[in-house]
């Protein structure tokens, strides 16, 4: 019977000894293996599931520790007589007759909204391009250093602590390095009674949004904005305001002043990833005042900046104590932990305190000091400069991949930094059409739609993530999606004509191009000029502080502008047509495909000569 009963996965992240046990424990907990019955001999299980004895023995060994099975001499191991003790039996089949649903319908007096959140594959891991943010590859968890952590949580004295720690109070180790380690970098400073644990971000907007939002409440938004925030509200039945966001993130308007309530995500707008700068934030901050309006601040990727300096939280410039801030360890830190915390005015967290222990209880003190424990011994700082140099690579690496092979168009709101790139979709294909062409290829990208509120238009984007996607995909990725796009628009993409009376010749060429500069701006926004010199040198800086530098040479050959840098574009040979109209430039591939368009300021304008 055990050989049918355990099988053992190869795949399984479970040793073989752990899996023997736990087909073991499952079959006597339901039954299968009765109290008293012999279980087969250590000789004859390994050798119906093909392992090593020694496995078998020690899963035994284990098991009889652990009261499920006892030893008996010369007669073999069995199923203790009182490990089931105290269970009512159980059949596996409800008594009675099954009720309809309709009975829970009708009983069931408030309903809950389901999520509108789109639904990665369960498989996502399968698929070669998962342009997926959120998910994160197992490579990047600090296995070693959260071990550690835990161990120390788990000894004898940290346990006594936890067992005897007063209230609903959290633990003061963990609040104590949020408070002088995590806060100080965001600007904030706050005294242990203006910090709440929390069970991750999401139950942290639930706190908040039960305190202070109800049917009576205005609250704003951004739009496109978080859909659970969203859905969070409409549980409260507060009004909506929905803010339209721009490249700084909410746009400060008349329509905000009539609000309450503001929920905003500054440092990497969701989903845009756009941040706002200073000077919008300090004109948000003073709009609170003026029209006595509170602030939600989820401070989203605040980590993740890699143009530029951060930017202090709005909690940190706020002198009024009007910022309700939020916050959480990384989530790649510990998937199944959750560890979030709002810092807010001692008065609200009091409050917020109240609620959650009503809701959830205080979060488990053995996870807050093995957080605790991973802030202190330094592995929070090395683990976070460690995922910092990795998603800053990938990040940067979706943005040249994109500005390579979608050029011709640009990203609508420019960023700094974040883990997921706002795409626009070309004009003639659905969003919906091409995310689901490209999962048939083994690319996941995001739709647009559940970051709009119903009724309120998307504007045909989608977003694509870094997290979950290694760094030598991810041009791979962008190429075959380029060239889905490419098939699913063969019917719009612009052609050149080969007698079209702008098209330059290589003696045209080499007279218009010998120090010229070309001025026009990246796929992701930034302005960029290229300098064409006399000596077949070129130099190209990007950015708005030209942070993006890079050289190469250039040349013509026969009727075709061929250039090469040194590390834009993959450093590899690029050869096209041109096509001249006024100082408008555009190069075109060899087979007639448009690349990309710019403005020209020759060095001598006198071109017939």
């Amino acid at each position: 019977m055990t050989d049918a009963l355990i099988y053992l996965d190869p795949d399984s992240k479970l040793s073989l000894q752990d899996q023997i046990r736990q087909k073991l424990v499952d079959a006597i907990l339901h039954g299968i293996f009765p109290k008293g019955s012999r279980l087969p001999s250590s000789r004859k299980l390994a050798g119906q599931l093909g392992v090593a004895r020694n496995t078998v023995v020690l899963a035994y060994e284990l098991l009889i520790d652990e009261g499920y099975l006892e030893s008996r001499e010369r007669s073999g191991v069995f199923v203790t007589d009182s490990i089931l003790e105290g269970r009512i039996g159980f059949s596996g089949k409800p008594s009675g007759s099954e009720r309809p649903g309709k009975r829970w319908r009708n009983r069931i007096r408030n309903h809950v909204e389901p999520p509108s959140e789109f639904q990665w594959p369960a498989d996502w891991q399968q698929h070669p391009f998962p342009f997926i943010d959120g998910y994160f590859d197992s490579s990047l968890y600090p296995t070693a250093q959260w071990r550690e952590a835990s161990r120390l949580a788990l000894g004898a004295r940290v346990i006594h602590e936890g067992t005897v720690t007063e209230g609903h109070a959290d633990d003061p180790a963990l609040i104590e390095e949020i408070r002088t380690k995590m806060l100080p970098r965001r600007g904030i400073n706050a005294e242990p009674n203006e910090i709440l644990i929390t069970m991750g971000e999401q139950n942290a907007l639930f706190l908040v949004t039960q305190l202070l939002a109800s049917p009576a409440s205005r609250v704003a938004m951004e739009e496109p904005g978080n859909p659970r925030m969203r859905q969070l509200l409409r549980q409260t039945d507060a009004e909506v305001v929905y803010q339209p966001v721009d490249e700084f993130g909410m746009v400060i308007n008349s329509g905000l002043r009539q609000a309450q309530l503001i929920y905003v995500t500054p440092s990497h707008q969701v989903p845009t990833a756009v941040t706002m700068p200073n000077q919008r934030r300090r004109g948000l901050l003073k709009q609170a005042v003026q029209s006595d309006q509170l602030i939600i601040e989820d401070d989203f990727e605040h980590e993740s900046n890699y143009l530029g300096q951060p930017h202090p939280a709005l909690r940190g410039m706020d002198e009024s104590d009007r910022v309700i801030y939020i916050s959480a360890l990384p989530k790649v830190l510990a998937p199944g932990l959750r560890i979030g915390f709002i810092v807010a005015a001692p008065e609200f967290i009091r409050e917020a305190r109240k609620l959650r222990q009503m809701v959830i209880g205080r979060p488990s003190l053995i996870h807050q000091r093995t957080a605790a424990f991973f802030l202190s011994l330094g592995h929070y700082d090395s683990f976070m400069a460690r995922l910092h140099k990795i998603m800053g690579e990938r990040w940067d690496a979706l943005r040249q991949a994109l500005n390579h092979y979608h050029r011709g168009s640009e990203i609508d709101f420019p960023t700094q930094g974040g883990t997921a790139l706002w795409v626009e979709s070309p004009e003639h294909v659905k969003v919906d059409t091409l995310v689901s062409e490209a999962a048939k290829r083994g690319i996941l990208i995001e739709p647009d739609t559940h970051y709009f509120a119903s009724g309120h238009a998307s504007r045909n984007h989608y977003r694509m993530g870094v997290t979950s996607i290694p760094v030598e995909q991810i041009r791979e990725g962008v190429s075959r999606l380029e060239r889905l796009i490419r098939g699913l628009t063969a019917d719009q993409i612009e052609t050149l004509d080969p007698a079209d009376p702008n098209l330059l010749s290589g003696d045209q060429l080499r007279r218009l191009l010998p120090g010229a500069t070309i001025i026009y701006k990246t796929y992701y926004g930034a302005p960029c000029t290229i300098e064409l010199r006399q000596d077949g040198s070129m130099i190209g800086r990007s950015g708005h502080a030209n942070e993006d530098c890079d050289a190469g040479h250039w040349w013509v050959e026969d009727d075709l502008y061929c250039r090469k840098w040194k590390k834009w574009s993959y450093g590899e040979e690029g050869r096209y047509q041109v096509t001249l109209d006024g100082n408008h430039i555009r190069w075109w591939r060899p087979g007639g495909r448009l690349v990309d368009s710019a403005i020209i300021q020759p060095a001598e304008s006198d071109l017939a000569s």
